[in-house]
């Protein structure tokens, strides 16, 4: 089962009520909320929680590695194939669509890289800052400057190289040939709210983690020595709370910055989801009414079509099943406009 949506919509809460009832381990498929220390701003699930239900791939790097979509994909295949093995039902949640898209549709190949222009590369990011190689990239490859993170220089970097070596934007190898050679059947569902109640949500969120101790965590953080430049520190929050603690803002405009970055995201987050095939999408707003209608639907469904049966542990949204041959996965690139979404009003 995957369980995707824009952030602060509940997708962590349901995932914990789903576990309980399905006998479910949750797979993590946030890409910020792998790096150790980053709890507070990431909204990472809390040692209570993670003791009442286990949790996968939450923490597994130091806040210099860099993660990607690809060793998303082969840990997160690991991690289902092992809850399996136990019989229960692996969760599958988050919000990186890119990581999410992996794991179901594999990864495209990618020419290969070359690693003079990489350094070249990271030596102008450091000397000149990421805004003229984002707007490189904008000129060569518009479609995937558009929809990555403006500070997120990993991905930046990556995509300019790729145009640069190859003499084609990364957009269009992925438009060839946009799936890996061995796609995964899943039961997909997203949770989604009207933009003025998510808006809300963020900024009460935002308010939350503040008082949780958000800004002590940075302070922390930036007192072990670690760069505002490394990979953990694309997280949304943590380069401002940071300017705000070195004196470059106060926290009333780090606070407006979050929240206008966050809003931005969820914002990119919908538009990834709703072009991605099968999710079936129910309204996230009083959390009890929301498990049910979730819970019926699963109950309606499996991959196999057929109900669940206890004595084989087959569980509706059961992962790691192929698809049926001669079945052709869709995906969400440019030449697929997005789909009406199915809604709890058709459970």
């Amino acid at each position: 089962m995957i369980l995707v949506g824009p952030t602060a919509v509940g997708k962590s809460h349901l995932a914990l009520e789903l576990a309980r009832l399905y006998d479910g381990e949750v797979v993590n498929a946030d890409a910020l909320q792998a790096y150790r220390g980053f709890n507070v701003g990431t909204a990472k699930p809390s040692t209570a929680e993670r003791q009442r239900v286990p949790h996968h791939l939450l923490d597994i790097l130091e806040p210099h590695e860099r993660y990607s979509a690809g060793e998303f994909a082969r840990r997160a295949r690991q991690a289902i194939a092992e809850i399996q093995a136990r019989g229960r039902l692996p969760i599958v949640v988050g919000g990186s669509g890119l990581y999410v898209r992996a794991l179901c549709a594999g990864i495209s190949p990618m020419p290969p890289g070359d690693e003079t222009v990489r350094q070249a590369l990271r030596m102008r990011a450091r000397a000149e800052g990421l805004a003229p190689l984002r707007a490189e990239l904008a000129a060569l490859d518009p479609e995937t400057a558009q929809r990555l993170m403006p500070g997120d220089s990993q991905r930046i970097t990556r995509a300019l190289e790729v145009a640069l070596v190859s003499g084609r934007p990364l957009s269009s190898w992925i438009r060839e040939q946009p799936f890996g050679e061995h796609p995964l059947s899943a039961l997909r569902i997203g949770l989604t709210l009207s933009r003025a109640i998510l808006y809300d949500r963020i900024g009460q969120r935002t308010r939350r983690m503040l008082e949780q101790g958000w800004l002590e965590e940075v302070a922390s953080l930036l007192a072990s020595g670690l760069s505002t430049t490394l990979p953990a520190f694309q997280a949304i929050g943590y380069r401002e709370l940071a300017a705000h603690l070195g004196g470059r803002m106060s926290q009333e405009e780090a606070v407006e910055a979050i929240g206008v970055a966050t809003r931005r995201f969820a914002k990119r987050q919908l538009t990834w989801f709703r072009k991605e095939p099968e999710i079936t999408w129910f309204e996230s707003l009083e959390p009890i009414t929301t498990l049910k209608r979730v819970g019926a639907y699963i109950e309606r469904c499996s991959v196999g079509g057929e109900p669940y049966d206890e004595a084989s542990h087959q569980h509706p949204g059961w992962l790691l099943v192929p698809e049926p041959e001669g079945r052709q996965a869709h995906g969400g690139g440019a030449d697929h406009g997005p789909s009406p979404p199915r809604t709890a009003q058709e459970v």
